[in-house]
Parts: structure tokens; sequence; C-alpha cells
């Protein structure tokens, strides 16, 4: 008997895709005789995407969901559906199926095969914007390149064992890069290629301010080499200012006064630059750990359809 896969889709104003995306799923899981459960996440959607869940898994018991209590973002659903699942490994995919459901099937093999995690890698970046791309490779790069790992073309749409998904839900952190950590935790890994389809309905929730704000939390919670940028600064900043004054004092000795007003100003403005820009560096990371000392929950879950059902049996019963 083949081991039950959980497929964790998280959903922010998905109305327009979730039946789409269940019956598309389901129908191929089906004829690859593979044993599945569709947990979808509803993170505080705003529509009625948990409406749409709740039909879905009244016609298939196969379909769970879960509704935040408010938008807790795309991490914290991620974290949510794998406490929930209750599979031997866990498929995470995007709910607009840009993530091709075919692949799965793909990976499910290798999972067989005895791999632990099967990261999905990108072919190509879609039908994104030529400055989106640029965008998101300079990330990628910049990220690689502070943990040590070829994050690359990756994606959140990858499987991971059930032990794999215990150990990331064991992390105490609350601010959580789950493409990262699944690369950082080791084990026996491999990678699939695809091509990222065409989104089917409604428009993607990513604005720039959006993915600069994801890039910038995501590179503080998962490496402090930013902080060693403040130490070269200050370093930097001590050179130039002996050099200064072995220039200064060597004027002074032959009898010239060092002029320059302006160069002045420009040095001042160009050392208060750097003093602000080490301040901030280091004040994010002080953010970050007043968000972890605080230990709030990472999410709160406002309905499950497993409630729901029982409750309409219990009804039922009376």
């Amino acid at each position: 008997m083949k081991s039950l896969l959980s497929i964790i889709i998280p959903s922010y104003n998905e109305e327009g895709n979730i039946h789409n995306t269940a019956k598309t799923v389901l129908e191929i899981m089906d004829a690859e005789k593979i044993p599945c459960e569709l947990l979808f996440v509803s993170d505080g959607s705003k529509d009625a995407t948990y409406a749409h869940i709740v039909e879905e898994s009244q016609k298939d018991a196969r379909v769970r969901g879960i509704e935040f209590s408010r938008n807790f973002g795309k991490e914290a659903a991620i974290l949510a559906g794998l406490e929930a699942g209750k599979g031997d490994c866990f498929v995470i995919m995007d709910c607009d199926l840009q993530h091709p459901p075919q692949t799965i099937v793909e990976m499910y093999k290798l999972w067989q095969q005895g791999y632990d995690i099967v990261e999905g890698m990108k072919k190509d970046r879609g039908d994104e914007s030529f400055f989106y791309k640029k965008c998101a490779g300079a990330f990628y790069k910049i990220l690689s390149s502070l943990t040590g790992f070829d994050m690359e073309n990756t994606s959140d749409f990858k499987l991971i064992d059930k032990k794999v998904a215990k150990i990331i839900l064991e992390m105490p952190e609350r601010q959580t890069f789950f493409r990262a950590l699944s690369f950082w935790v080791g084990f026996k890994s491999c990678q699939v290629y695809y091509e990222v389809a065409e989104r089917q309905n409604g428009q993607g929730k990513w604005s720039f301010t959006s993915l600069v704000k994801y890039a910038i939390t995501n590179i503080i919670s998962f490496s402090s080499k930013p902080l060693n940028v403040v130490t070269i600064i200050g370093a930097l900043s001590l050179v130039f200012g002996i050099a200064g004054c072995i220039y200064t004092f060597i004027y002074w000795l032959v009898g010239r006064a060092v002029e320059g007003f302006t160069t002045v100003i420009l040095l001042l403005l160009m050392l208060g630059g750097c003093i602000l820009l080490g301040l901030g560096i280091i004040g994010q990371y002080i953010a970050a750990i007043y968000q972890e000392v605080k230990c709030r929950p990472r999410y709160i879950v406002q309905y499950k359809t497993e409630d729901e059902k029982k409750r309409a049996e219990d009804d039922a019963e009376e």
C-alpha cells in the first residue's frame, strides 16, 4: 500500500482557483493511484476562499481546510499545513497552479526511492516582468552568498519527508524562511526542474514593497552576515580617518593649512550616512529579536473544515 501524501496549498484571496485546483490535483493523483489529501490554508482571505474550501471538503473527504483569524503570511500558512497534515510526506504548492501538479508525481516517486527532500527548481520565471526577474535574481544571489547554499531558481514548491517536517516544526523561531530551511536541515535531497505555468485566475499578491520587505525579513531571519557590514563600515571609516589625520599633520609640518570646506562637509555627510546605515542594520536585528522574545504564536486558526463537519454530523444526529 502506498504512503499518504499531504499536499499543502497556502491560499490568500484565491476564491477563483480553489475548485479548479482541487479538481486538477485530485484527478492527477487518482490517475497515478497516489493516496493523498489536499490541505488548503486560507491565510485570512478577504474573499470567499474559505467558503469554497468548505464546499470542496463536503464533496470529497480528502480535501481539508484551515482558516486563519487574519493574514499571517505564507510562511505561517506552510507551517500550519505541516502541523495539520496527516501524510508520510508533504508537498507545498501554490493555489494558482503555477506549480505544475504533474511534477508532484515525479517528486513522490523520488521520495519512494529514498530521498527525504525533493526541491522544485524553476527552469525559468514564467511571464514575470523583466524588472521582477532581475530583482528576484539579485535577491537569491545575495541570499546564496549569505547562507552558503545555492538557492537560485528555488521555490516553495518541494516535497519533504515527515521527519523533516517534524524537525522544522520543532524549531523555536517565529520568523522562518521555509525555502532556505529545507537546505539548512540537510538530509538526502535531489532536484526536479519545472516550467512555471501561467496563472489560472486572479492576479499575483506580491507588490514590489511586499517583496522588498519579504527579502529583508528572510535575510535577517536566516543570516547574521549583514551585521559584518557594520564592522566593515567602521573599519573603513577608521582607516580613512587615520589617513586624513596623517595627511593633515604632514601639511601642518610643512607650514601649509589643509583647505576644502566642501570636502569636510561631504566627508561628514558620508560618515553620517555610514553610521545611519549601520544603525539601520542593527535596528533590523533588534526588531527581529523583539518579535522572537515575545513568543507569540506563529498563526491563529479560526476555523477548520473537520470541526464544521463534526458540528454538521452532531446537528444531524440531534
